[in-house]
């Protein structure tokens, strides 16, 4: 009979739950004490759990508790109509969960987890944030440290301790799906933004030691920087392409960020869908293991954290995807992966690890290394003497200052490219007391297209999809009372006949997406923005407003009959940040955290490649006043 058998059988008999004689028990003892302590109770299986995040819809929570599972995940929660209508729904089902952890032979607390990619805005009534890009435009990085306190204040309410987020990649082409998940093209700038990792775990105090993680208390929830390493440079932008380049510019351009990242303490790094110069991240040994954990690891034991996998990310491993799966899992975790987001298979994944520990592919020195590592951080985070949420926190999800909050970030992230035809006589600020104004464009009034995705649903979509303000409704609040304002989604001739407008407002740009979903080799504004753009201006004058994820292409025709243009990326649950500076209340702050291309034929374009020739460069950004640019 082997090991795995025998321990099958016999899990129940094994000595060392009695809380009398559990070192790892004892919130006096020290986190490597009580690592060592319940390692040494743990059959094979149970580590093998604890190496394992499933999605909620794949099994009963029974399952929890039987296997002792490492991490459970939702993915879209109000997918679960039946179950969840509100965030106290959410926090009910995340706290069923952890119960049946914390009921297995051994009582190990669960990762509650889910992605928070600008907020907690998968859940229903949450603060919206500007997503990274806008973030990146305000060049804020104490702004992003109290975004990233309000995410784990909202986190934690709803029942999550562990939360996907920040993505730390540079973006290094617009075809790229994922290029609003990014702060910057420039290392330099999402170096900066790392500050988020402050706001999500705390900071760490004097004295603590280097590249050790920290959760400072029960208000702050672990953190993820993704995706480790070069997920923003695939050739042509293509998802899980490949990042061909030197280990040079690895490190330069798109390794730093992740190395400052654990400066601050992250617990833990998610792996990157992509390759690099052929070889898929979640295979990548000398990656991982050797520049990612030992080159900057202090602690024999605990070390910095773990290493996650992505979304059944190593099942990439394998060319067709998945087709040797016994050799994705020994691949992955012998080149330092520790534990898996498996979401949909735990049973052959359980089946398959133990076997390979059998035969001898994977050490038992890596399994001890790996769950190590994931108790080390369970401690950290205090989640043996404190595994539930606190129910108190429930009025911060969506609340007034988390909201205020995330319109001084959508102020801070508008980026104004032009104002006037002519330098001297500028458009902005709008004057709020017009006799009637037009609102072009079905973005002005679209809660979801303004959000973008990861909001509510992986992909995002349009309409009322959750709670906040639109642009169109912002303006209506801006303007005096007796001025008229004329709402049309898709404006025709016949809009302006018989009628004088002082000015227009034309809000146009992409709809929800993420990842492949947001492939786009054209970047062409679509929904007839340019014909309602064209339309528009020819009429009236204009201050368009884009709503958009990444720089899109703007003829010069088009350009030139604006007279002004703000891009304000994708700004999230609170429009009214847009008004309150285009009608003059606060000053423009932003300045592009990216290049703008004059035509897709120029992609890839970085900040100082040779033939650098922007319609906008990197760090552009006008002040209201005629002539006032600072660049």
């Amino acid at each position: 009979m082997s090991q795995y058998e025998r321990e099958k059988q016999g899990t129940n008999q094994i000595c060392g739950v009695d809380d009398s004689c559990c070192v790892y028990k004892d919130p006096n003892q020290s986190v490597e004490a009580r690592v060592k302590d319940l390692l040494s109770r743990m059959t094979l299986r149970e580590k093998a759990a604890q190496m394992l995040t499933i999605e909620k819809t794949c099994a009963d929570f029974s399952v929890i508790k039987d296997l002792s599972l490492g991490g459970f995940f939702v993915a879209m929660p109000y997918h679960y109509p039946d179950i969840i209508d509100s965030p106290t729904d959410l926090v009910n089902m995340m706290e069923s969960a952890q119960n049946e952890a914390l009921a297995s032979r051994l009582g190990i607390p669960i990762f509650c987890c889910n992605d928070a990619m600008h907020g907690e805005a998968m859940v229903h009534g949450a603060t919206v944030f500007p997503h990274n890009i806008g973030l990146g435009a305000a060049r804020d990085a104490d702004l992003v440290q109290r975004i990233g306190a309000a995410t784990a204040l909202e986190a934690r309410a709803v029942g999550m301790n562990y939360i996907f987020s920040p993505n730390l990649a540079v973006m290094r082409d617009l075809r790229w799906g994922r290029c609003f998940e990014s702060f910057s093209e420039d290392p330099e700038l999402v170096r900066s933004m790392t500050s988020f990792i402050s706001g999500l775990q705390g900071v760490p105090p004097e004295g603590h030691p280097q590249n050790y993680p920290f959760v400072g208390g029960r208000r702050k929830v672990l953190g993820c920087a993704m995706h480790f390493v070069g997920a923003g440079g695939p050739e042509f932008g293509l998802m899980e392409g490949d990042t061909k380049c030197s280990f040079s510019d690895l490190e330069t351009i798109h390794m730093t960020p992740y190395l400052d990242a654990l400066a601050r303490g992250v617990s833990t790094v998610m792996l990157s869908y992509t390759a690099w110069n052929g070889i898929r991240l979640h295979e990548q040994h000398f990656l991982i293991t050797n520049i990612l954990k030992e080159k900057h690891e202090t602690y024999e034991c605990v070390g910095w954290g773990f290493v996650i996998s992505d979304w059944e990310g190593i099942d990439t491993i394998s060319d067709p995807y998945r087709a040797d799966y016994r050799y994705c899992v020994a691949a992955s975790f012998n080149a330092g992966v520790d534990m898996v987001f498996e979401p949909y298979r735990h049973e052959e994944f359980m089946d398959t690890l133990t076997s390979l520990v059998e035969s001898g592919d994977i050490s038992m020195a890596r399994i001890d290394d790996a769950v190590e590592r994931i108790l080390g951080i369970k401690f950290i985070a205090g989640l043996f003497e404190h595994p539930l949420a606190d129910r108190e926190l429930l009025d911060t999800v969506g609340c007034k200052a988390h909201r205020d909050l995330a319109r001084e970030a959508v102020r801070k992230s508008l980026v104004l490219l032009k104002n006037g035809k002519d330098k001297n006589k500028p458009l902005l600020p709008l004057d709020k007391k017009a006799k009637r104004i037009l609102v072009a464009g079905r973005h002005a009034d679209d809660l979801g297209y303004q959000c973008g995705g990861w909001t509510m649903t992986k992909y995002g979509t349009s309409g009322r999809i959750t709670i906040g303000t639109t642009i169109l409704e912002a303006i209506k609040e801006a303007v005096a009372d007796r001025t008229e304002v004329i709402y049309e989604p898709d404006p025709s001739p016949a809009t302006f006949d018989g009628k004088e407008f002082s000015y227009a407002i034309a809000v146009v740009g992409e709809p929800a997406y993420a990842e492949s979903k947001g492939y786009n080799t054209e970047l062409t504004i679509p929904f007839n923005g340019i014909d309602i753009i064209n339309l528009v201006c020819d009429n009236v004058p204009t201050l368009v407003v884009l709503i958009s994820g990444r720089p899109l292409v703007l003829e010069t025709n088009l350009l030139e009959k604006m007279d002004a243009l703000v891009a304000a990326w994708l700004p999230g649950s609170e429009g009214r940040g847009i008004t309150d500076v285009v009608f003059g209340d606060y000053e423009f702050q932003g300045l592009l955290p990216v290049t703008w291309l004059k035509k897709a034929e120029q992609l890839p374009m970085n900040y100082g490649h040779q033939s650098y020739d922007p319609l906008f460069p990197l760090g552009y950004g006008l002040r209201m006043g005629p002539n006032k640019c600072n660049e």
